[in-house]
């Protein structure tokens, strides 16, 4: 309350403060021994009425220097006093004019709870920390190289695993970890599902301790597992016999030690389970990156001292434990790269769930200001009454906590309103928002939420009834003397003022929206360098025991592809071990015989091919020939590369007949074909330098790929899967058949955090413009209905109906064109936020701030021309005799 007492003119504060304060201060202790709710209400009240009072007390100071003014005998005490009188008199009177409370009503509520809302995710998310104790002491750990060949950043290697957790004085504890998709089979379920094999440092890292049985240990080797609450209630029914049993799990039977509590998924959503996987110093070949790592700060550590100490220790590597000089110069370049986990854990979701709760706090200031135009011209309305009220005696004070009274009945009911709307309106939005985001499950209507929503409907009452009580408070006495209705141009300021500030805001949110809509555009008319459309595809993984050299596994899927083919509606199919848009894929280095040196090789991605994988997915063959079936069945050592790794290893030069071998391999295959770049990992991303291997190496089991992914094109791909899945249980019962995708679902799903975004900024952009459209109607309505007697009098005394028509049409468009500037200057500013989200557009894109604009003139000259028109309609005789 100090704070606010400080609002007051200094002559003020200095013979009224010191005992103002401690009068509150008594009056606050009292409400609040009385307990927690009237210490609440008194607050807001005494607020309320040291703002109004400040206010008051600037514009027409009512105290003279050297005494205080006893002409309202308004003490401190009567801060309190009155305002229970004045809840059930605005109650009565809202219940009058119940048009008016309900607009106003519905129109905070929705933009209330849709606040509150996407305050709910943004709270669970965003804001709550992360499920494990002292987790602002976790930080993520990966590495950048500078002048490499390399990603701008990536996994560490087991080397530095080892060198950090032995030497490092500013980390706790540290770990390894990843995240794949393998087997799990219990009893008769198969399936795939995400698994991770983390160092065991992992849990002690994080300071986790299951909920039933233990943790693993070095000594435990990979034979042991820990499994997730989900796994542990829907696989096994929450049963406390499950540990100690054995399941199989990629590729082994592993002994289920403990069940983790249902908070901890770590690395990613949707782990299920975590085998131990133990490093051993005399074990390693250094330059293996690509691993993740987490680590715990020591008490008192920065990141800024961590990253000096990492990079010490990563420069000894090659000393400790070797390697090619290649790795060497790698080492020499090598920068830590250090950060709270809680970044890594939310990634690039916090942008846009910031963006969305901005966007609905405008559509809350737009509506306040629709609702505060309302409650001027119920004030105006009311002008006479008021000043009836002031000349027999009623204080500044009293006048204005009445129409305060209003408003935060008002705000109370739309907050109610609000919850029930967030309520039923947050489950659609997370049906709607990107698979990925964390703890999306969590979000609920929390304590923080409700106390939010509390904290929006005060302010809401502020921001709606401030100005029309203060106007209220001060009503024009005099006019009394000749009737009038107390209302003048100089009183439409303020309506005027809101209105420009609803443009203002309305096409901050259109901009906004209209970038995202060209950026979605721009995307989708990426060529990715293959097709979406009519294209199925699924993963299976056989273990069966004849498939354990790389001609048994040809065979079986070159049959089980001819067995798809043969389905109706099929027309090709193919074989890939990592679909465009689903997985990525590895990487490696390659030596040609022109520079045969691995360790200075081209850095490529590969994967392998099978069947008709090109033309089913139309990636174009550019010189040379595509995979025949003698490359996957004969170990002909041929390849296809792209056009990218094509231009890497042999530039300028035909590279048909030449030579390559990967990195740990001795024999050299043969480029057979040149095929088209394709965006493997998504249309944002540029095309990838890559290898195509068919399914038969040239060494026993080189090319055994565990789980492929069948590609079908079909003009019934959307409905085709039952008789796959059919197929599948009959040709290889065992394989659980995963990852069921269309091409097309996929191109979506790589566009769903863009698009999500783009449909909630645009339903809360054409909320806002609504709203703006409406405070303009009404505003330009209620002048046209003061205006009627002087309008009648111009059509009298000759004025035509397109005069008058220009006339209210001017007022309007004047407003909407200086709410317009001061619009395009704001978004000028702030579209820099959506700067992530964009592709192929700026965020000053010109073409989008004219349309835009333009298209809020247009709306705005519509909302005008109703009223114009009514305007013009008006009977001069009628309007003189009223």
């Amino acid at each position: 309350m100090g704070l606010l007492i400080r609002l007051f003119p200094s002559g003020f504060r200095a013979q009224f403060g010191r005992d103002l304060v401690e009068h509150v201060r008594d009056e606050h202790d009292r409400a609040w021994s009385r307990g927690p709710l009237r210490g609440l209400w008194y607050s807001i009240a005494t607020a309320l009425d040291l703002v109004r009072s400040a206010i008051a007390e600037r514009l027409e100071p009512a105290w003279v220097a050297g005494g205080p003014d006893t002409s309202e005998s308004e003490g401190v005490g009567w801060l309190m006093s009155g305002w229970t009188k004045d809840i059930r008199h605005a109650m009565r009177a809202l219940r009058r004019t119940p048009g008016f409370t309900a607009v106003s009503i519905a129109t905070l509520g929705l933009a209330i709870g849709a606040n509150a809302g996407i305050f709910s995710v943004v709270d669970t998310v965003l804001l709550d920390p992360l499920p494990y104790p002292d987790a602002d002491r976790l930080v993520y750990i990966a590495a950048t190289a500078p002048g490499s060949d390399l990603p701008e950043e990536f996994g560490v290697s087991a080397e530095f695993f080892v060198q950090y957790s032995e030497q490092s004085t500013m980390l706790e504890d540290v770990a390894l970890t990843n995240s794949f998709t393998s087997t799990l089979r219990a009893d008769e379920r198969v399936e795939r599902v995400w698994m991770s094999s983390p160092t065991a440092s992992l849990f002690s890292t994080l300071g986790v301790k299951p909920i039933l049985g233990r943790l693993p240990v070095d000594e435990d080797e990979s034979r042991v597992a820990v499994i997730s609450h989900a796994l542990w209630t829907t696989w096994f029914g929450s049963d406390f016999g499950v540990i100690g049993r054995s399941y199989y799990m990629s590729g082994a039977d592993r002994e289920i030690i403990g069940v983790m509590g249902p908070d901890f998924r770590y690395p990613v959503e949707g782990t299920l389970l975590w085998f131990p996987t133990p490093v051993r110093a005399e074990r390693i070949v250094p330059g293996r990156f690509g691993a993740p790592m987490v680590g715990r700060l020591a008490p008192g550590a920065t990141l800024e001292g961590l990253t000096a100490e990492l990079h010490t220790l990563a420069q000894r590597l090659p000393e400790r434990f070797g390697g090619s000089a290649a790795y060497a110069r790698l080492i020499e370049r090598h920068r830590p790269i250090v950060r709270p986990l809680r970044d890594e854990v939310l990634g690039d979701i916090s942008g846009p769930l910031w963006v969305l709760l901005g966007s609905v706090g405008i559509v809350l200031l737009i509506a306040c200001a629709n609702v505060a135009n309302l409650f001027m011209v119920r004030g105006e309305q009311r002008q006479r009454d008021l000043a009836i009220r002031r000349a027999i005696g009623a204080g500044r004070g009293q006048l204005f906590r009445s129409q305060m009274a209003e408003s935060l009945v008002v705000a109370l009911f739309a907050g109610a309103l609000a919850v029930v709307l967030a309520r039923a309106s947050v489950p659609a939005f997370l049906r709607a928002a990107p698979p990925n985001v964390p703890r999306l499950g969590d979000v609920s209507m929390t304590v923080p939420t409700l106390l939010f929503t509390l904290g929006v409907c005060l302010l809401s009452a502020l921001l709606c009834g401030l100005i029309p009580a203060i106007r209220a408070s001060s009503p024009n006495v005099a006019g009394l003397r000749d009737g009038s209705r107390g209302s003048t141009r100089r009183r439409h300021w303020g309506r005027d003022g809101l209105v420009i500030a609803q443009t203002a805001l309305a096409l901050v949110l259109l901009i906004g929206s209209g970038l995202l809509i060209r950026s979605f555009q721009q995307l989708r008319s990426v060529d990715p360098g293959y097709d979406t459309a009519d294209i199925f595809t699924f993963q299976i993984a056989p273990e069966r025991a004849s498939l354990n050299d790389a001609q048994s596994f040809a065979a079986f899927h070159m049959d089980f592809m001819d067995r798809l083919a043969a389905l109706p509606g099929v027309e090709s199919v193919g074989l890939v071990e990592n679909v465009p848009l689903d997985e990525g894929t590895s990487s490696g280095r390659f030596a040609t015989e022109e520079e045969p040196d691995i360790e200075s090789g081209a850095l490529l991605s590969y994967t392998w091919a099978g069947g008709d994988y090109f033309g089913t997915m139309s990636i174009q063959v550019l010189t040379g020939r595509a995979f025949t079936q003698a490359d996957h069945i004969s170990d002909l050592g041929n390849v296809v590369i792209s056009k990218s790794a094509a231009d890497m290893l042999w530039p300028g030069e035909n590279p048909i007949g030449r030579r390559l071998r990967p990195q740990g391999a001795e024999a050299w295959e043969t480029v057979v074909g040149v095929v088209e770049d394709v965006m493997q990992n998504g249309f944002r991303d540029s095309p990838q330098a890559l290898v195509y291997f068919p399914l038969v190496g040239q060494s026993p089991g080189a090319r055994i790929v565990s789980s492929p992914a069948y590609v079908m094109r079909t003009g019934r791909a959307e409905n085709i899967a039952p008789e796959v899945r059919a197929l599948v249980s009959e040709v290889a019962p065992e394989a659980p058949m995963y990852r069921v995708y269309t091409m097309a679902g996929l191109a979506a799903a790589s566009m769903v955090q863009l698009s999500f975004t783009m449909l909630a900024l645009g339903i809360t952009s054409v909320l806002a413009l609504i709203l703006g459209t409406v405070g303009l109607y009404g505003v330009l309505s209620y002048v046209v209905a003061e205006r009627t007697r002087e309008i009648g009098v111009r059509m009298a005394l000759g004025a035509e109906a397109k005069s008058v028509q220009r006339m209210v049409v001017g007022q309007g468009i004047r407003v909407v064109i200086i709410g317009v500037v001061i619009g395009v200057l704001v978004a000028r500013a702030s579209t820099r936020a959506l700067s992530s989200l964009l592709f192929g557009v700026e965020a000053a894109d010109l073409a989008t701030f004219v349309g835009m604009s333009g298209a809020m003139l247009l709306v705005g000259l519509l909302a005008s021309y109703v009223p114009a028109r009514r305007a013009s309609s008006v009977d001069p005789i009628e309007s003189l005799r009223e």
